[in-house]
Order: C-alpha cells, then sequence, then structure tokens
C-alpha cells in the first residue's frame, strides 16, 4: 500500500493518562482479563480488577489507547529515583495491546507517548523487562530503539520469600 492511501485499520487510537475513577475502567478491566489470559494466569474479577485500578498506589500510572470507546491497549509505568546520575526515570511494568489491534502501530505510539511525558517531566530513562523467549517482542523493542543489557538481573521478592524477609528479626 502506497503512503498516499490510509489504512483504514490504523485509525488513529487516542493515548491519555487514566483517571483514578475514570469512565474507562470497565473498559481497562476487560482489556486486562484479556492480558491474563494471554499470559496464562489467574484473573480476578472484573469488580476486583477495577477496585485495584482505582485504589493503585500513588505514582502508578497507565497510558491507556482507545479507539471508538474502546481500551484497545495500555502502558502501566512508574517514576523511580535514582537512575545514573542520580537522574529520576520510568519504570515500564506493562505494556499490552489487545489481539485485535496488534501490528497497527498501537505499541509504538504508545511507547512513542511516554517517552514524551518522560521528557516533559524530566526523566532521563525508560527502563522495562521483557520475555525472553516473545521474539516478536524483542523485535518491537529492538526496532523502537530500546538496547538488550544482559549484564543486568531481574530480580524478585514474593510469596513466602517476602513473608520471610519481613518477619526476620532485627
Amino acid at each position: 500500500m502506497s503512503n498516499s492511501q490510509e489504512d483504514p485499520n490504523r485509525a488513529a487510537a487516542r493515548i491519555r493518562l487514566l483517571q483514578k475513577h475514570d469512565a474507562a475502567l470497565p473498559r481497562l478491566a476487560a482489556l486486562m482479563e484479556e492480558m491474563q489470559a494471554h499470559y496464562e494466569v489467574p484473573c480476578p474479577a472484573r469488580a476486583e480488577i477495577i477496585a485495584g485500578l482505582q485504589a493503585r498506589p500513588q505514582g502508578a500510572e497507565i497510558l491507556v489507547a482507545e479507539q471508538q470507546e474502546n481500551v484497545i491497549a495500555l502502558c502501566a509505568f512508574s517514576a523511580i529515583y535514582p537512575g545514573p546520575g542520580l537522574k529520576p526515570g520510568i519504570f515500564l511494568k506493562e505494556l499490552y495491546v489487545g489481539r485485535m489491534s496488534r501490528g497497527l502501530g498501537v505499541g509504538r505510539a504508545l511507547m512513542r507517548e511516554l517517552a514524551a511525558l518522560a521528557g516533559r517531566q524530566g526523566l532521563s530513562r525508560i527502563d522495562w523487562t521483557a520475555d525472553a523467549q516473545d521474539d516478536r517482542l524483542l523485535a518491537f523493542y529492538d526496532e523502537i530503539g530500546g538496547v538488550a543489557k544482559p549484564e543486568k538481573l531481574f530480580y524478585r521478592l514474593d510469596g513466602e520469600a517476602l513473608a520471610r524477609l519481613a518477619g526476620e528479626a532485627p
């Protein structure tokens, strides 16, 4: 298709920050249900998802991509401090594009908006993790200019280990 023709499937998505009591919460919750199914992990009831979205901690932000009243993608992130040079940055927790909207540039548009937001807020970088087995995802991150950092390891403390550490005597 030439540049002069417009692909109707590439209709621009509206990207904006989600608010605590946003009218889009039920539609975002539905997308999050799809995301949990995609990752084959348990999912709470929709009402619980909405309550969690409304009660998310200060600094936990979500960009949503909407098209014709549908939430078609999300980008969840938080500001972090410090980074190199004691500068603040962003940690991208989740980038998810709904099944029917993949390949239309929505993920790139979300990342572009996140980069612009970082610039406006004086944040020096965006960090994230990625599934090492998802070649399509890794190619996308390479394409947008992301650089894998093999010298860094991703750690997690949860479940029994988290409780055990929290309960240790000082």
